[in-house]
């Protein structure tokens, strides 16, 4: 049993999605005035040597076998009124692998992530409803024989959000739930369930320091269950459950630095794997 293929069949899908899911976690639910823009710039390491198999038991990799991936990725929304906006997400990453007598190392940029947010609805204003439309774009050709960078298709996702303040404990704030369905339209391209909330409380009175936590997970399915060692994209029904902690502090209005780590702690098909990140987030505009 070889370690690069089965690994790569479902880990670089992950690692897109737990960075997607930190964007979303700083950036946050809620409305952005008309003229605002958010931008953030991010790096992110991810590692794994141990697997979930197909029961949810918990292994070694295969041969001594370890993947790393570092990923860059920039995050952009625009306010265009009171109730749109629009959103991007561009990804580049370096995987690697390693095993007993073999390593391999490729990059690339991976998909583009383009769509539009609507606010639905607000309670008071203190809660608020949106709904995002997303259309994915591969940024890359998969070839046969080479390490692929993904799915290699287009794809689509809706996602209903839920995000609000208060104030607990003399203390500030926010929590952002989503649940997102994606479907990639290639033969039995898989669809996938993306659920993530997070919860974050400011740690002082002048709302410069902030600390989160975060719990999402990932389950994707498909008509092909097939288990195939010599197609890393093959396999596409597997699921795993994360959980975070963010830092986070604001220097100025308009510019943030975010912390994050996080842990895998459940799943099946999948890496056990672990992640950090540094993310800088600038709001820009009125």
């Amino acid at each position: 049993m070889t370690f690069t293929r089965p690994v790569l069949k479902y880990l670089l899908v992950i690692i897109l999605f737990t960075i997607a899911m930190q964007n979303r976690a700083h950036a946050g639910g809620f409305p952005l005035r008309p003229g605002r823009l958010l931008i953030q710039p991010s790096v992110s390491y991810f590692f794994a040597d141990k697997e979930w198999d197909s029961t949810g038991v918990k292994k070694p990799f295969p041969a001594n076998g370890k993947f790393n991936s570092v990923l860059i990725s920039m995050y952009a929304e625009y306010g265009i009124s009171r109730r749109f906006s629009v959103v991007a997400l561009v990804p580049y990453t370096t995987n690697n692998f390693t095993q007993t007598g073999f390593s391999q190392s490729y990059s690339g940029l991976t998909d583009l992530e383009t769509g539009i947010k609507y606010y639905l609805a607000n309670i008071n204003y203190i809660y608020y409803f949106s709904l995002q439309g997303t259309a994915i774009t591969p940024m890359y050709k998969n070839t046969v024989g080479q390490p692929n960078l993904g799915y290699g298709e287009e794809g689509a996702e809706l996602k209903l959000s839920f995000a609000g303040s208060g104030t607990l404990f003399n203390r500030n704030y926010y929590f952002d739930v989503d649940n997102g369905v994606r479907q990639y339209f290639g033969d039995q391209g898989p669809i996938q369930d993306r659920y993530n909330a997070t919860f974050g409380l400011t740690l002082d009175k002048q709302f410069k320091d902030q600390l989160s936590v975060s719990f999402g997970g990932f389950y994707t399915a498909s008509d092909n269950k097939r288990f195939n060692l010599e197609n890393p994209l093959v396999n596409k029904n597997f699921e795993f459950k994360q959980v975070s902690l963010s830092y986070g502090h604001s220097f100025t209005r308009t510019f943030s630095v975010f912390l994050t780590g996080g842990q895998f702690i459940a799943g099946r098909n999948t890496g056990v794997g672990t992640s950090g990140s540094l993310a800088l987030l600038y709001r820009l505009g009125n």
